[in-house]
């Protein structure tokens, strides 16, 4: 017994050893991937993994897209901001949705209901203050008559609000560019191209409050 133990503690053994151990964690390693790669291909195979979702509007075109996997789904027209209170341009993320917000600016509260500018639905945005929402002036979507959100009819909107989530970007483009130009064709031709103001009902305050949402 004092020999085996003696050979298995030479200088020779240990080299043995290690490889092993290392063959070992390769091989754990390897079935952790390919069980993850399973899991991957089943979950694609039943429709449960998560697309990559972008909302895209573009701010000349007054239309906003819905793209998933890079596949245009859905186009609606918009509203957008107004030469003296434009839309932001950049790329955002929606922060928070909230299903019949209640509008907030100084000295105004609108409940959920016909008179709220905000109409039934709002996406608000990782920009202060801006969102994606309905409204209670349908005749304007098409136009720029907002104060920097962009605006839906409310049926576009309730749509819009069940297709995404906390965390899909939305990108806001103030010019044109050839994938614009690739999701939404030629300009409209039907698209008024004047510059209309919203009618002022008041400014709008820093952000979202916790139960409803400003609107510009």
């Amino acid at each position: 017994m004092q020999a085996i133990d003696q050979q298995r503690s030479t200088p020779e053994a240990k080299p043995k050893w290690a490889a092993l151990g290392a063959a070992l964690l390769v091989a754990a390693a390897e079935a952790l991937a390919q069980e993850k790669q399973i899991n991957r291909t089943e979950l694609i195979a039943e429709g449960r993994e998560q697309p990559v979702r972008r909302i895209i509007v573009s701010i000349p075109d007054r239309r906003l897209a819905l793209v998933e996997d890079d596949r245009v789904m859905k186009i609606y027209p918009v509203a957008v901001g107004a030469m003296l209170s434009p839309s932001p341009a950049g790329e955002f993320k929606i922060a928070h949705r909230i299903p019949w917000p209640t509008y907030y600016a100084p000295g105004i509260v609108i409940p959920p209901g016909k008179a709220n500018p905000l109409g039934t639905r709002w996406l608000g945005l990782t920009e202060k203050g801006y969102g994606i929402h309905g409204t209670n002036q349908p005749r304007l979507i098409g136009r720029r008559a907002s104060h920097g959100c962009i605006r839906m009819r409310n049926r576009d909107i309730e749509e819009l609000f069940e297709l995404v989530q906390v965390g899909d970007v939305v990108e806001l483009h103030a010019e044109r560019s050839a994938e614009l130009a690739q999701i939404f064709g030629a300009l409209h031709a039907s698209t008024p191209i004047r510059s209309e103001r919203a009618p002022v009902v008041a400014a709008a305050p820093d952000g979202p409050m916790a139960s409803g949402a400003s609107g510009r």
